[in-house]
């Protein structure tokens, strides 16, 4: 029992700094597309997708398109703040809240994938709000 404890201990001390690590490279990808949108800068920001969302929409120009007129608050956004970092069905997915130009609160969900390039963008998805009733 106590090699078992010892075991599990020990799986713990490696994978936190690497989870760390892990969650430090994200964020900081994430970060970085985010700053390209606001600079418009749609190369830059495509060079953050993965391989899977890249061949989606073929051109920057299609991937812009989409983030202006499907994410708007990703398109132009402001004080981003990072929440959990979680795996999920062996994937890495990092909360993300942010504010739009009209200066409302969005969470959004990033899939996230370890390529040859380094940590990427897999999917964003917008967490709706809970419903709120007197």
């Amino acid at each position: 029992m106590l090699r078992i404890i010892v075991f599990c201990l020990g799986l713990l001390t490696i994978t936190g700094p690497a989870r760390a690590q892990d969650s430090a490279a994200i964020q900081s990808t994430i970060t970085s597309q985010l700053q390209a949108f606001n600079d418009r800068d749609i190369d830059k920001a495509w060079s953050y997708a993965s391989p899977t969302i890249q061949s989606m929409f073929r051109t920057p120009e299609n991937f812009g398109t989409m983030v202006r007129n499907g994410y708007p608050m990703v398109w132009t956004n402001a004080d981003p703040k990072f929440l959990d970092l979680r795996e999920v069905d062996g994937s890495l997915w990092q909360k993300l809240l942010i504010r739009d130009t009209g200066g409302a609160l969005w969470v959004l969900d990033y899939k996230m994938i370890q390529t040859e390039a380094g940590w990427q963008i897999d999917a964003v998805s917008i967490i709706p709000a809970p419903d709120v009733g007197a």
